[in-house]
């Protein structure tokens, strides 16, 4: 066990730039469009190639090499997939064991994602790794969130720790296994603080129709129905609420995730003594995501490389990794990354694999 004292920080550096990633950015783009989607795949990888390789750790850098071949035919894969199960779903026994058999199918295929992305990662040229099985991520991405609903969300914390507790803990640097542990008490609060957000958020936007719904109901009857200017108030108040409703959520989900990151990174260990540390602000990384939206949706999406770039500075500039002897102990084995339809499934289907960026 090595002394916390003896640890050094380093600090993790991102060198990319806004000006270059365009030019990256926008050739994938045109190309993409060009292709029908088709070399969105290619796309993928000289994106994440451009940020892994500007990615920098006591002067080592990351790297990425996923080919663009290997997510196209992950992707036609389940393109296929969904393809069959929309012509299984006409027939309602089929539909059943469709149904039975992804409960059974989607864990497999979130392990594969996994250990397709951690073996196509190197850090100074050593293979990240990933060994989760399917049958622990069935308990952690399917059980335990069905469980907590049961709960009413209170025991949700619980199984959003056992998810990371699973994703951090089957994943290896060559053969160095990283480890992640918390208290309870940090996920409560994080929880705490997305519902308080949200709260707050619709509570003012709700008091601002107040005055709205008094008019309205003036004179003891709903007056929609007399005039179209009733209407349109109503109307605008069915919109504002709306409009409400969404900022509330995604306030609160920045905040549950700045927060998060910090209790992740900083409840993670490597094998060897080395550890991660994250001190990012949550006001901070709530403000450079909503100006970094504000920007890109006025620019019609051209801002969007400088966002990116932007969101990658400043993760990395609250972000350390406390070193402890020697990083040249790490040691790696070549391993075959195998088939990528698992990442192209959980790409297309948004899903959240408990890695925060």
């Amino acid at each position: 066990m090595h002394d916390p004292s003896c640890l050094r920080p380093r600090r993790v550096l991102f060198h990319g730039n806004a000006r270059e990633y365009f030019g990256i950015w926008i050739v994938n783009l045109l190309l993409s469009i060009v292709t029908l989607g088709i070399y969105s795949a290619w796309a993928k990888v000289r994106t994440n190639k451009y940020f892994y390789q500007n990615t920098e750790i006591a002067d080592r850098r990351f790297d990425y090499h996923a080919t663009g071949m290997q997510i196209l035919i992950g992707r036609i894969i389940i393109v296929a997939g969904f393809i069959i199960f929309q012509l299984l779903a006409l027939v309602p026994l089929a539909l059943l064991v469709v149904i039975i058999g992804f409960l059974f199918l989607f864990p497999w295929l979130v392990t594969r994602s996994l250990r397709f992305n951690a073996r196509v990662t190197t850090w100074a040229n050593v293979r990240f790794n990933f060994d989760g099985k399917p049958g622990r991520a069935f308990l952690v991405y399917l059980l335990y969130p069905v469980l907590s609903a049961l709960t009413l969300y209170l025991a949700y914390p619980f199984a959003d720790r056992a998810r990371r507790r699973f994703v951090v803990g089957h994943h290896l640097i060559g053969r160095s296994r990283l480890s992640f542990d918390s208290g309870i008490g940090p996920f409560y609060m994080a929880m705490l603080a997305f519902v308080g957000v949200v709260l707050v958020t619709l509570a003012l936007t709700f008091a601002g129709t107040i005055p709205t719904l008094m008019q309205l109901f003036s004179d003891g009857s709903f007056r929609v129905n007399r005039g179209f200017d009733g209407m349109e108030s109503f109307v605008w108040i069915l919109v504002r609420a709306y409009i409400g409703a969404a900022v509330a959520f995604v306030l609160g989900g920045m905040v549950y995730a700045a927060m998060m990151r910090n209790i992740i990174y900083c409840g993670t260990k490597i094998e060897g003594g080395h550890a991660l540390h994250s001190d990012m602000p949550v006001g901070g990384y709530v403000w450079v995501g909503l100006s970094n939206a504000v920007v890109v949706i006025m620019t019609l999406g051209l801002m969007l490389p400088w966002a990116k770039v932007r969101m990658a500075r400043f993760l990395a500039a609250h972000t350390q990794v406390m070193i402890a002897g020697d990083l040249d102990a790490f040691i790696g084995d070549i391993l075959p990354e195998g088939g990528a339809f698992g990442d192209a499934y959980t790409d297309m289907e948004a899903i959240d694999l408990g890695l925060p960026a």
